[in-house]
């Protein structure tokens, strides 16, 4: 007599895309989704080229690169504001506005070549962008149970991936088959961001959220090891994304079409990882889960700050992004503590504290950079610090994280009184 086969957890089938449909095309996942999607279209298209962009066509040094990506993360600094927008746009909408403004600061780069044109486009770019993740992460909370949240997050990661593969491999054809220039290729990923915004605008009914929001900032003590973990997390983040690139282009000589190969590996190999990491955590728990990150970070960074080959550089950078992948475990910690009406404020909040040291970090660590080999082993030793401090953080998050049960902290403290 055969066994009977034992039909697959509910989070397997998630893990596996199965069940998106289930409300229909014109669902809230479908338009989570087309978010998700959308957003690489146009940042992948920028933050693949510009690197190579800046240096050629304004002779971009360690200086002005660090200006640049200081200026681009001040719309991040400043989403805190986003309360105040949702007085004037309902969440989703403002979400679609959000999408519509990044498409046209990608689109206008390529016409603005110089480095006031840089500086002024990116951050018109970056105000779409940060404005969009605040609201996607908002929207993703209230639309999602605590339970299903971190493998919604890492299907929504997984199709990000899927979109920034596509967007690579058009510019690496682009760039080698079609002989485009830059300003083709922004004007492309820009324009077709705009119309994907269209298109979430005009295709899908407003939904309703279960929650009426706050509509004033909301700083709550309880939150505090989130906020400490966001702000390690977007300083740490910065040295990755600022100097680990510019690193191979500057140090090691990667021409574009090679920094377009090596983001077409990680996006590779993000489709099939990202949704399997919001699976794991969902098992797991957020805090094995940030420990992983965390140690596996403090490796990567080091190695970083000693690296003196290409490929291996390479193949570090491949690492690094696989082991960011874990950080959704932040959101999935704080969906359990938080109040369900704090949500879109504390979205905005979290992400101004994710950039407060964004702001400043990559021109101060642009000042070191430029010292030569010594300044780029320093910048890297920096970030294996930063994670160091995030793996103390991690040790604190609750093996149940729930209202009332915020830190391993606070809860040893009431146990003690």
């Amino acid at each position: 007599m055969s066994t009977p086969r034992k039909r697959p957890p509910r989070l397997a089938i998630l893990a596996d895309w199965s069940g998106v449909l289930e409300g229909g095309w014109r669902s809230p996942q479908i338009l989570l989704l087309l978010f998700a999607a959308a957003s690489p279209i146009a940042f992948e298209a920028w933050s693949v080229l510009i690197n190579n962009f800046v240096v050629e066509k304004a002779a971009f040094t360690g200086r002005e690169i660090g200006i640049l990506q200081g200026l681009r993360e001040v719309p991040g600094f400043l989403a805190f504001t986003v309360v105040f927008m949702l007085l004037v746009w309902r969440q989703q909408t403002f979400a679609i506005l959000s999408l519509a403004v990044m498409g046209v600061g990608v689109a206008l780069v390529g016409f603005l070549p110089s480095v006031w044109g840089i500086y002024f486009t990116t951050v018109l770019m970056s105000i779409g962008f940060h404005y969009l993740a605040t609201m996607e992460q908002s929207l993703a909370m209230q639309w999602t149970s605590p339970r299903e949240l971190p493998v919604v997050l890492g299907r929504m990661r997984g199709i990000a991936a899927l979109a920034s593969l596509a967007t690579y491999g058009l510019v690496f054809g682009a760039l080698t088959l079609g002989g485009l220039s830059y300003l083709q290729v922004f004007l492309a990923g820009g324009l077709i961001t705009v119309g994907i915004a269209a298109l979430c605008r005009f295709g899908f009914p407003r939904f309703r959220n279960p929650v009426h929001q706050n509509t004033a900032i909301v700083l709550r003590p309880r939150y505090w090891l989130y906020y400490a973990l966001e702000f390690l997390s977007g300083a740490r983040r910065q040295i990755f994304l600022v100097f680990a690139a510019f690193m191979m282009v500057e140090t090691f000589g990667y021409a574009a079409r090679d920094i377009t190969l090596l983001f077409l590996v990680n996006c590779l190999i993000s489709i099939w990882v990202a949704p399997r990491v919001g699976t794991l955590i969902a098992r797991w728990g957020e805090r094995p889960a940030l420990v992983l990150e965390y140690i596996g970070l403090i490796g990567v960074f080091t190695a970083y700050a000693f690296v003196e080959t290409g490929w291996l550089a390479a193949g570090l950078y491949i690492v690094d992004h696989l082991f960011f992948a874990l950080a959704i475990a932040i959101q999935s910690y704080f969906r359990k503590i938080a109040d369900p009406a704090d949500i879109a404020s504390t979205a905005g909040v979290s992400l101004t504290i994710n950039h407060i040291a964004a702001v400043g970090l990559p021109p101060v660590l642009g000042l070191v950079w430029v010292l030569g080999e010594e300044g780029r082993t320093t910048v890297f030793l920096i970030g294996a610090g930063i994670a160091a401090g995030s793996l103390v953080l991690a040790l604190l998050v609750p093996s149940a994280p729930a209202r009332g049960n915020e830190s391993a902290f606070w809860t040893r403290r009431r146990a003690a009184a």
